[in-house]
């Protein structure tokens, strides 16, 4: 399942996280966001334990959105030990999400 990001909670969430995470920036007017929603979220429960899962609303979270120069979305981060290590822009399978978190664990 995917925890709810936000500006006051992403550094002890994401940065301060011990294990890898994923954010998903997203908004609720975002057709290609709702479609990568459920994957975001699928992939959350396969990896339960191992990877912090989280989604972002940019338009809620102006402060992290424009931290990480967010201009499109759906995008991803992956970060490893605070640091970005990986993105992913736009909607893709579940695969490609998946191929690029593997790395990191």
């Amino acid at each position: 399942m995917a925890l709810e990001a936000t500006d006051s909670n992403f550094n002890d969430m994401v940065l301060n996280s011990d294990k890898p995470v994923i954010v998903d920036f997203w908004a609720e007017w975002c057709g290609p966001c709702r479609m990568v929603g459920p994957i975001v979220e699928e992939v959350g429960r396969d990896y339960d334990g191992k990877v912090v899962v989280a989604k972002l609303d940019v338009d809620s979270n102006p402060g992290v959105t424009s931290r990480y120069g967010i201009r499109n979305i759906p995008t991803i981060l992956f970060f490893k030990n605070g640091a970005v290590v990986d993105k992913q822009i736009g909607a893709v399978p579940k695969s490609v999400i998946v191929n690029k978190l593997e790395p990191l664990l």
